[in-house]
């Protein structure tokens, strides 16, 4: 193993158990020995230069191609070690700070996402085989953070339990309009329609979603309340009575936050609602990780409330009230990861190797910022008025994921006209 590599790793890893077997074959170990070993192997030399002088981004790649092996735990084990040493701080050596500095400088050009950007930047991720995400997703296809109110909850109960949450959040009424910014495969739209008889109007600008949203609402009968369009949220016009967008949010891009709050101010309604539910960052803004810019999320970024906050506030909005959502994102991707695994044979054949061990990486990798690092869910109830929601959090109670649907009625706010 070479020297700079060698020493920071022993500077880093005090705790845990490491080992890697290097090109040349020889066992390096790092830690105190306590705990399950994770102990990867790295095939070439190229991989361990590469890793050295960037490994944010440089040891997934290597793993994606085969140049990195596990002889022993997994992706999850390995970063487990990593975070349990570094905290919540990303060190390393000289080269990788600076690197990573550079990327922090340069976050704005990574966000300039445009119109036309925006749908190329859905369609590298969102317009993946719809038979991959059956693979993993729950029956609904939530793809987002599922609420875990038990522990002993399935995911499908979970995700259930997050629409409800949401539901009850928007206090909506039998025959208000609805916007569902960021649709998905229509899930929470139906849902919405169904049990809350709303009208709901869900936008997206994956075709692939678009498609399969359309299709169930066809199947449910829903059609007639609940449309799915091809649609950026900055062309609509018309007013709505509630608007709720579920991991949309990560994908708008800092330099259009402002966009983002303006334009829903204009489409909510003076008595409305407005329900934002996204990943964020408990701690200072920095720039999207090397490998999730560049394999998963491209033009995505995760917000910290110090910059969401003040956009809010200049957009004319009021946040009436701030839910942070910790460890439920982490057992959702514990979840999808498990699922993904049972059919990662399917997934092989729909893809490739690399494929699979891209995406593996990548659901660990976020499993593990979310269980170890600063990421987190924050929901955001906004409105123009401070009367238009009760004074306390009770009401969400009467929403409770035991009952088998959302009250018709949502309870009276304060002061409503």
């Amino acid at each position: 193993m070479n020297t700079l590599l060698q020493r920071t790793l022993e500077r880093v890893i005090r705790n845990g158990n490491l080992l890697i077997t290097d090109p040349e074959g020889k066992v390096n170990t790092f830690g105190d020995g306590n705990g399950p070993p994770a102990h990867i192997v790295i095939h070439t030399s190229h991989a361990e230069w590469a890793i050295t002088r960037d490994p944010m981004l440089a040891f997934p790649e290597s793993y994606m191609s085969g140049e990195v092996d596990f002889l022993e735990g997994d992706v999850l084990r390995l970063l487990s070690v990593v975070y349990k040493n570094v905290g919540l701080s990303v060190h390393g050596n000289v080269l990788t700070r600076i690197i990573e500095g550079t990327r922090n400088l340069f976050k704005r050009l990574q966000q300039l996402n445009t119109a036309n950007r925006a749908k190329e930047n859905v369609h590298r991720h969102y317009d993946l085989s719809g038979e991959l995400y059956k693979l993993f997703l729950d029956e609904d296809m939530q793809y987002s953070c599922a609420y875990f109110e038990r522990p002993d909850m399935t995911l499908e109960e979970a995700q259930l339990a997050k629409k409800r949450h949401l539901a009850a959040k928007l206090l909506i009424k039998p025959g208000q309009r609805v916007l569902d910014i960021g649709s998905g495969w229509g899930g929470l739209g139906l849902y919405l329609a169904r049990q809350c008889e709303a009208d709901v109007l869900g936008i997206t600008l994956s075709t692939e979603q678009h498609g399969v949203a359309e299709e169930r609402a066809r199947a449910a009968g829903l059609d007639k309340r609940v449309r799915f369009e091809l649609t950026d949220y900055r062309d609509l016009t018309e007013p709505f009575d509630r608007i709720v967008s579920v991991g949309m949010f990560e994908h708008v891009g800092v330099n259009h936050f402002r966009t983002f709050f303006e334009q829903s101010a204009k489409l909510l309604k003076k008595d409305g609602i407005m329900v934002l539910h996204s990943i964020g960052r408990n701690g200072p803004p920095i720039a999207t990780g090397a490998f999730i810019r560049k394999y998963i999320f491209p033009g995505g970024y995760i917000p910290s409330l110090s910059e969401v906050l003040p956009v809010i506030e200049s957009a004319g909005l009021m946040v009436n009230d701030i839910e942070i959502l910790r460890f439920h994102y982490a057992d959702t991707l514990k979840a999808w990861q498990e699922r993904f695994q049972a059919h990662r044979d399917r997934a092989k054949e729909i893809y490739d190797e690399r494929f699979c061990r891209m995406w593996e990486f990548y659901l660990a990798a976020s499993e593990a910022a979310f269980r170890w690092q600063e990421l987190m869910v924050f929901q955001i109830q906004l409105t123009h008025r401070n009367d238009v929601v009760p004074l306390t959090r009770g009401y969400i109670d009467q929403f409770a994921p035991s009952r088998s649907a959302v009250p018709s009625r949502a309870p009276a706010a304060v002061n409503s006209p």
